[in-house]
């Protein structure tokens, strides 16, 4: 057991930190006051005279050059750069497809108009200057000498002469008096319109045609004409293929396919 002289000691030594710690530390020295600029004088006699150029000031940055002198304006502080903040990023999005529709909901496109074809006017036949009767026609030789000449007029040489009278002739061109003319083989040439005669005739062509008396293939025959005979017209139908016709003392019908002088469709009364 401890004396009465430990536990003294030990108490001492618990109690010696505390005790500093709680000593007051020095004061520090205060600090030395900067000493206030005089007020200037409103006397004229106490404002100091302006020197002829300002001193010269030291190079440097303003932070470096210490404190501003009384009176002079504070040295301008650089702004500070406000931060920006940064552009969003455009966002592109694909375009939105039209739905699908089905193949039986497409609507086929509508038929395109096309106007009716506009008939054709038919052509009107030509005409004779002359006359004014339709070209080409079928005329006859009036007489049996009958001059074929070169060109419209008596000053052209002659280059033909026809010696049958009802010989059938097709006129293509009228020129005052004169009629150019083309005979059964190609021949062309002009005569004079007094020469010429409207009966109508027309020569058998091809083989040995037949004449009947109906217009029909199985009608009883009435004569049997060699080629280059002239047979008269007396009458031929519209649309019909079949002319009477008549040789002498001998009428019949004959078809139009079997003579040269008168048109398919021509009519004849």
């Amino acid at each position: 057991m401890p004396t009465l002289a430990a536990r003294t000691a030990l108490a001492a030594l618990l109690l010696a930190p505390a005790a500093w710690a709680q000593a007051p530390s020095p004061a520090a020295p205060p600090a030395p006051a900067r000493p206030r600029p005089a007020a200037p004088s409103s006397s004229p006699a106490a404002v100091p005279s302006r020197p002829a150029s300002p001193p010269a000031r030291p190079a440097g940055p303003p932070a470096a050059q210490g404190t501003a002198r009384p009176g002079s304006a504070a040295p301008p502080q650089a702004a500070t750069p406000r931060p920006t903040a940064p552009r969003p990023t455009p966002v592109i999005r694909p375009r939105p497809l039209a739905p699908r529709r089905p193949a039986s909901a497409v609507q086929p496109p509508a038929p395109a108009v096309v106007p009716p074809p506009v008939p054709e006017k038919p052509a009107e036949p030509q005409k004779g200057s002359n006359t004014g009767l339709p070209l080409p026609r079928y005329a006859t030789l009036r007489s049996n000498e009958v001059n074929l000449r070169s060109g419209p007029g008596t000053r052209y040489p002659i280059e033909w002469v026809y010696k049958r009278a009802d010989l059938p002739v097709q006129i293509e061109r009228e020129f005052e008096v004169w009629r150019l003319v083309r005979d059964q083989e190609g021949v062309k040439g002009w005569v004079n319109q007094a020469t010429l005669a409207p009966k109508r005739t027309a020569i058998v062509t091809g083989a040995e045609q037949v004449m009947r008396r109906d217009p029909k293939d199985d009608a009883s025959p009435v004569a049997r004409l060699k080629p280059g005979v002239i047979v008269r017209l007396r009458s031929c139908e519209a649309g019909s293929p079949w002319c009477q016709t008549q040789v002498g003392d001998y009428r019949g019908w004959m078809k139009r396919a079997d003579l040269w002088g008168v048109t398919p469709d021509e009519v004849i009364q």
